[in-house]
C-alpha cells in the first residue's frame, strides 16, 4: 500500500428484506453504514418491511429529515442547480440521505418535483450518464451512488 492510501473495504449487509453492499475507504464504509442502519432502524422497530413499494415514499419520514436539510439547498451546496446529470446524483444523495433505500428514477424526478425544483429533461439518461461516470451502479430495479459519485458531491 502506498503512503497517504486509505485501507479499502468491502461490506455487505441484509437486515430484514434490506440489503447493502459497499466498497471504499474504512471511513466512508463505517459512516454510510451508520447511515443505512440509521435509516432502517425505526422501519425494523416496527417490523415492516422493505419490499413494499411504499417503502420509497415513507423512507423520508423514516428518519428523522432535519439533519439533511432541505432539497434546495443540498442541490446548492452541491453544484446541482444548473447542470441536470448532477442534479439527478444531488437529489438521489440528498434521499439516500433522508432514508431511501430503493432509489429509482421516478423516486427522484417525483422528489423534484414535490419539492419544486427544476424537472429533469430526462431522468433516465441523467441515470445512464451518472452510470458512465462511475457515480452510480444499476441493480435489479433500482441504482445506488457510488463512493466516487459521493465524492462527486463533495462534503456533507
Amino acid at each position: 500500500m502506498a503512503d497517504g492510501q486509505k485501507p479499502l473495504g468491502k461490506i455487505e449487509i441484509k437486515i430484514g428484506n434490506l440489503s447493502f453492499a459497499a466498497e471504499g475507504d474504512q471511513g466512508w464504509l463505517s459512516e454510510q453504514l451508520s447511515k443505512v442502519i440509521h435509516a432502517a432502524s425505526p422501519a425494523i422497530a416496527r417490523g415492516e418491511s422493505n419490499d413494499t413499494p411504499a417503502t420509497a415514499k415513507a423512507g423520508p419520514a423514516a428518519s428523522p429529515a432535519s439533519t439533511v436539510g432541505s432539497l434546495a439547498a443540498y442541490l446548492k451546496a452541491t453544484g446541482g442547480e444548473s447542470k441536470q446529470v448532477q442534479r439527478f446524483l444531488a437529489t438521489a444523495g440528498w434521499l439516500f440521505l433522508r432514508g431511501t433505500t430503493n432509489l429509482t428514477t421516478a423516486v427522484v424526478a417525483a422528489a423534484l418535483a414535490e419539492h419544486h425544483q427544476k424537472r429533469l429533461g430526462n431522468p433516465a439518461d441523467c441515470l445512464n450518464q451518472n452510470v458512465s461516470k462511475g457515480y452510480c451502479e444499476k441493480q435489479k430495479d433500482s441504482f445506488f451512488i457510488t463512493p466516487e459519485g459521493w465524492s462527486a458531491l463533495g462534503p456533507e
